[in-house]
């Protein structure tokens, strides 16, 4: 077979770009995940007692963050545990008591929230990372990755291997 050899280095290419694709996109998985490989769950943010008072006084609650980030199919539980009533978004949350927020589309809100300083909280919903999703972004990084390490094997070193070998022989 006359192109045997360059058949061995496009598969062998191929398989090195696809390895590393998937040693990179691994390496940022673990750095940038930040909790999103996994299924719904239920989040709760308790507002803790003395919010209202600190609110009025332009302080912010500590166990408060400033941002929140989601997957879909979460739902986030509001516990009240404050003396007056607070808001976030469509939910008013009587003193005392509990509200629940699903989360079923990946999107950016800002919804008015009596609870902060600032009269609002971001929050962010992201598509889970699933194995599927990993697996689609090893591929189309790694197969381009390989196919030009196939073509710079085949094209550029292969050709300089042969003339080697001619002005040794």
């Amino acid at each position: 077979m006359k192109y045997k050899l360059e058949i061995i280095y496009v598969i062998g290419s191929l398989i090195v770009g696809i390895f590393l694709a998937g040693l990179m996109t691994e390496l940022t998985f673990r750095y940038q995940a930040r909790g999103q490989d996994r299924d719904g769950k239920v989040i709760t943010l308790a507002i803790p007692t003395g919010t209202a008072d600190r609110i009025k006084l332009g302080e912010s609650s500590p166990s408060i963050p400033d941002g929140l980030v989601f997957v879909v199919g979460d739902k986030l539980r509001v516990v009240n545990d404050d003396d007056a009533g607070h808001q976030l978004g469509p939910l008013f949350i009587p003193a005392g008591t509990t509200a629940f927020m699903s989360f079923s589309q990946p999107e950016n809100l800002a919804y008015a929230c009596s609870f902060t300083p600032e009269k609002y909280l971001g929050l962010e919903v992201k598509e889970p990372l699933t194995i599927n999703t990993r697996m689609m972004g090893i591929l189309s990084a790694g197969v381009p990755l390989g196919t030009l390490i196939a073509l710079y094997v085949v094209f550029a070193v292969r050709p300089g291997l042969k003339k080697e070998a001619l002005l040794k022989g």
